[in-house]
């Protein structure tokens, strides 16, 4: 408990120190980090397909219906503080997450076995990387979903002028982070990697 001094109560978020702190970052810049994994996870898809030359499997097609309109959508919505972002965003992320722990299931265990449309061309048990033992494209796809519906869930949404942290400008904090994650898929592709 926190002590309280004589004639001061204590507010409910001082009581909870650092989560409430974190709480307030959510709320107030969630859907930046939504739109950081929105973006990252498209332009890391076509860095594998593209770059690398990694052929994308059916299971992959999907997830990346679901992903690239994500990376557009989340900053649309954030230029326009459209109150409703998350009503959208949150809908296409849980199918393109649902989709990902499918593909992940049928990578890593024998749960779930290959079907039928997955060996036409490019199987979809395939794995192209396996870092440290277990991540593979699928797991990558389902971390970015379960960060943009974690963060999606935990933001404000973009709400109206007077509950924007820079109400006059939020082009900046859209064009920073894309800016930072278009530098960085620039580098890969410049230098390969």
């Amino acid at each position: 408990m926190v002590e309280q001094q004589a004639g001061h109560e204590a507010e409910p978020n001082e009581e909870r120190g650092g989560a409430a702190t974190l709480d307030r970052l959510l709320a107030e810049r969630g859907m930046y980090v939504a739109m950081a994994a929105a973006l990252v996870a498209t332009l890391g898809s076509l860095y594998f397909s593209e770059v690398r030359l990694y052929i994308p499997c059916r299971l992959c097609w999907f997830q990346r219906i679901f992903m690239y309109p994500l990376a557009f959508l989340i900053p649309v919505g954030l230029l326009r503080r459209d109150a409703g972002l998350r009503l959208y965003v949150l809908p296409l992320a849980f199918v393109g997450g649902g989709i990902s722990l499918y593909h992940v299931l049928m990578q890593k265990t024998s749960l779930v076995t290959e079907s039928a449309a997955c060996l036409t061309s490019v199987p979809c048990s395939g794995q192209y990387i396996n870092w440290f033992g277990f991540i593979s494209i699928p797991v990558l796809a389902l971390t970015a979903f379960a960060v943009i519906i974690l963060t999606a869930s935990a933001a404000g949404g973009a709400a109206s002028e007077s509950d924007h942290p820079n109400p006059t400008t939020p082009w900046r904090s859209v064009a920073g982070v894309a800016a930072i994650v278009g530098a960085v898929f620039a580098a890969l592709w410049i230098f390969k990697p």
